[in-house]
């Protein structure tokens, strides 16, 4: 009588224990798929915080270039094709599709 009743009582740990792990992966607000997703968006997060952070450096760099009365100049004339009174601007464009 006494086999019968552990083994009831195994059974309904187990039963009780299978139960909540199956809860806490799968359908918890706090399971175990919500965290994978969240650490594959913070991955992301940060690759793209990486990118940035090089594009400001990048920035900075043509910002302090252009901060001089030379750098500005260089870059009207060739980002912005602007040109001095009475000068001629020629651009070359290169074909590169070959033949």
């Amino acid at each position: 009588m006494i086999s019968k009743i552990l083994n009831f009582l195994k059974k309904t740990y187990v039963i009780i224990i299978l139960f909540f792990v199956v809860w806490m992966i799968f359908f918890d607000t706090n399971s175990a798929l919500m965290h994978f997703e969240l650490n594959q968006k913070i991955k992301k997060l940060e690759s793209q915080k990486n990118y940035y952070k090089k594009e400001i450096k990048k920035d900075k760099a043509s910002i302090k270039e252009i901060e001089s009365d030379s750098g500005i100049e260089k870059y009207a004339r060739e980002k912005l094709f602007m040109k001095k009174e009475n000068e001629e601007i020629f651009l070359i464009e290169f074909d590169t599709i070959d033949n």
